[in-house]
């Protein structure tokens, strides 16, 4: 198929709580710092003079704006140094306490930079206090009773004006007299980064020792912040050397960044400037983008109370897709979000929704939506507009229940389905008339797979588990029951009691014993006359890796013979479907499987004893359950290779006119719908075929890919993409390539 190039448009940029691009006025004064305004603040000499100028001008606005009164205003690299300034001061001055009890108090909701502060400086410093985190209400609201029965032996206490994944906004007062009603000297420090521009301060008014700010967070460049510190407040330069701003910080000053600050207050200060919207005007902005999200997903969760929150953050999870895929989704449309913290972007789920008590559904799959307070009218209107845009592939897609506005559907379920929650796997095998088999269900998928079922009128005959899984809920009941299924005639793994085998098309599924992982593992085999192309394993066989037989009922004797089991009715190219997949393989052969597990090998091909495999298998266990998480379903050892060859995006145009080349966009149908990113190797190319990730074992089982072939995988990022190419190539592909970076990238 060709590809047909999309409109290049402008992206949506609705992550400002990460950072905010440069306003095309503060641009103007960083340049005319930079060419104009270029001189050392120390220097005696006229353009010294006019540098030490500008950088003092500055420090005059940055008082003004937050209202420091005497307070001083210290240039820093940014919040986290900040932080540490003010932490580090609090702390060496907090050494002569004489607390029995000392404590260090912050937020649960916290950015983690400062409790991973306090935490290392605690112990740099060997303070020995107790590290407390203060909790949270349901709305993210510090618990005061707890600062207050805490307080008396506090050394520091670390709170926030305004949260960065919610937007919640603390109040400032009463939190002040929780401390102070308990503690006068105690130090405190709050986070004011996401204040700025958004919230009204007057620290002079408080008894706030420390406050830091951080510039690219408001339209300024990265690499500039300040620290407010208040008269009085215990103060120990964190950078020494040569003495510039009045010795409390050494190292030539940033002045083009300082520029940039100065400018930016000065547009906060001038109140017949309209760089900057109203709080009406903000909050009118976010109920448009609440409406547009509630309009385009229908299940919508907000995680938190827009009244208790700035107008430029929504907080939201939609009820049945991850995070990942709606992230995925809207950056294929342009929609550049974030999930939870962009700070921490590795976790798995939101450590400020845990604190506000939110589901694990929630937490693991928050979405934040944040824009800029100088946002325009018409840049949130085209945000709504391309939020709804995506309403249509969601429906074709099956992804959210569509109405007779959109009718068609793009995604078709035939064939082989993996679906993947947090290490865990599910299978939906369709036949070509549209019967169908759902092999270990994960509860939170079935409002996607009853959505995939009912608008592709797929006919499920049995809904089975390959065991009773002990690390998770099991779906099976629940999903048998919701697809009204008779389960009165099933065993307890749901398979019906009086057939030996289930018909699916011109294909049919038998069970076999296998137990070893525990006591009621089955496999299930997909056969084609007398060829198995699939096996349902569960546990029993990880990608690169065997099942463990710690659970209740495994036994590793047991394991041993089910392989050997196996290894008689499977052939080298039958595709293994496993319940885990911790090596995010998503395909792997039998053939492959036991290449790279020499262990598996050695007992198939009676290299070694029964007895043999069962004392190196507990050895291997062994190692790996030190190495890795004992509760895991089996161990991966494989000596799988991590090699794969990619291609530049200017090297893969090359090849793509030189060879008769197929790029393999792995990204989801709805990614692939939504594409208005230009990429030069998607419009150059002569045939894209879009095979997802979650298609990935059904390519190899329907034989749409060729070991011979020359394939040019791409994904977002190339991300994805790299892990489908070390599995081809594992699997023996000879001429695949990954895209380098992706669409991203080309």
């Amino acid at each position: 198929m060709s590809f047909e190039p999309k409109r290049k448009e402008e992206p949506v940029y609705l992550d400002a709580n990460a950072t905010t691009p440069v306003l095309p006025a503060i641009v103007d004064v960083v340049t005319h710092a930079m060419k104009v305004c270029y001189g050392n603040p120390s220097s005696a000499h006229i353009t010294g003079v006019q540098a030490k100028h500008l950088l003092e001008q500055a420090r005059a606005r940055a008082k003004q704006l937050v209202q420091a009164g005497k307070g001083d205003i210290l240039f820093t690299s940014g919040a986290t140094e900040g932080i540490q300034t003010a932490i580090v001061s609090a702390l060496l001055d907090a050494r002569k306490h004489t607390l029995q009890k000392p404590v260090l108090l912050y937020g649960a909701t916290e950015h983690k930079a400062v409790p991973n502060t306090l935490k290392h400086w605690n112990s740099v410093l060997e303070i020995h206090a107790e590290v407390l985190a203060i909790p949270v209400d349901k709305n993210g609201l510090l618990d005061l009773r707890f600062i207050e029965d805490n307080a008396v032996n506090a050394l520091v206490i670390c709170t926030m004006a305004v949260n960065n994944e919610t937007g919640v906004i603390q109040d400032l007062r009463a939190i002040e007299n929780a401390i102070r009603s308990r503690n006068t000297q105690c130090a405190w420090m709050v986070d004011c980064v996401q204040a700025m521009g958004k919230v009204n301060l007057a620290l002079y008014k408080t008894t706030i020792d420390y406050a830091p700010f951080s510039g690219h967070k408001l339209y300024a460049p990265k690499g500039i912040g300040m620290l407010y510190i208040r008269e009085g407040a215990p103060y120990t330069p964190f950078i020494a050397g040569g003495g510039q701003e009045s010795g409390m910080r050494s190292g030539t000053e940033n002045l083009p960044g300082i520029a940039s600050l100065n400018e930016l207050c000065r547009l906060l200060l001038d109140e017949n400037d309209t760089t900057f919207r109203s709080h009406e005007e903000l909050n009118e902005f976010r109920n448009q983008l609440k409406d547009a999200i509630e309009d385009t997903f229908e299940e919508v969760t907000f995680h938190h109370e827009f009244k208790l929150s700035v107008p430029t953050t929504l907080n939201f999870s939609v009820n049945n897709l991850t995070s990942k895929e709606v992230i995925d989704l809207f950056d294929a449309a342009g929609i550049r979000v974030s999930g939870g913290s962009a700070c921490s972007s590795g976790s798995n789920r939101s450590f400020v929704l845990d604190a506000m008590g939110r589901t694990n559904w929630e937490s693991e799959n928050a979405i934040r939506l944040s824009f800029g307070p100088a946002d325009t009218r018409a840049q949130i209107e085209t945000a709504c507009q391309r939020i709804r845009s995506l309403k249509p592939i969601l429906a074709q897609n099956c992804l959210i229940v569509s109405d007779s506005q959109y009718p068609n559907q793009e995604a078709c379920a035939v064939g082989l389905t993996q679906f993947r929650h947090q290490g865990a796997c599910s299978w939906l095998y369709v036949a070509s008339d549209r019967s169908a088999v759902i092999i270990d269900p994960i509860v939170e998928l079935l409002p996607r797979m009853e959505r995939l079922i009912e608008k592709q009128k797929l006919n499920v005959q049995a809904v089975l588990d390959t065991h009773a899984h002990q690390d998770r809920e099991s779906g099976r009941v629940l999903f048998a029951q919701n697809l009204q299924l008779a389960h009165d005639d099933t065993d307890e793994l749901g398979w019906p009691k009086k057939l030996e085998s289930l018909r699916l098309a011109e294909n049919r599924l038998e069970k076999l014993a296998t137990p070893g992982h525990s006591k009621d593992s089955v496999s299930y085999l997909l056969c084609n006359d007398e060829r198995v192309s699939t096996c349902f394993c569960g546990d029993m066989v990880l990608p690169h890796g065997l099942g463990a037989t710690n659970k209740l009922g495994g036994d590793t004797v047991a394991l041993g013979k089910s392989l050997l089991a196996l290894n008689e009715r499977l052939l080298e190219s039958t595709v293994i479907c496993s319940a885990h997949d911790y090596k995010q393989c998503f395909a792997i052969t039998w053939a492959v499987q036991k290449q790279q597990i020499p262990l598996l090998a050695a007992l198939v091909n009676q290299d070694i004893t029964l007895d043999d495999f069962v004392e190196q298998h507990a050895l291997q266990s062994e190692c790996e359950h030190r190495l890795h998480d004992a509760k895991l379903c089996g161990f991966v050892n494989a000596q799988a290779s991590e090699q794969f060859d990619e291609l530049s995006s200017s090297d893969a145009v090359k090849w793509i006119k030189t060879t008769t080349v197929t790029v393999i966009d792995i990204r989801e149908p709805y990614e692939h719908s939504a594409q208005c990113t230009p990429c030069q190797i998607l419009e150059q190319a002569t045939t894209v075929l879009n095979i997802p990730l979650t298609r990935m074992a059904d390519a190899l089982i329907s034989e749409r890919v060729d070991k011979d072939g020359n394939y040019l995988l791409l994904c977002r990022t190339g991300n994805r993409s790299r892990q489908a190419t070390v599995t081809l190539k594992n699997l023996g592909f000879k001429h695949v390539f990954n895209l380098k970076g992706g669409v991203a990238l080309s």
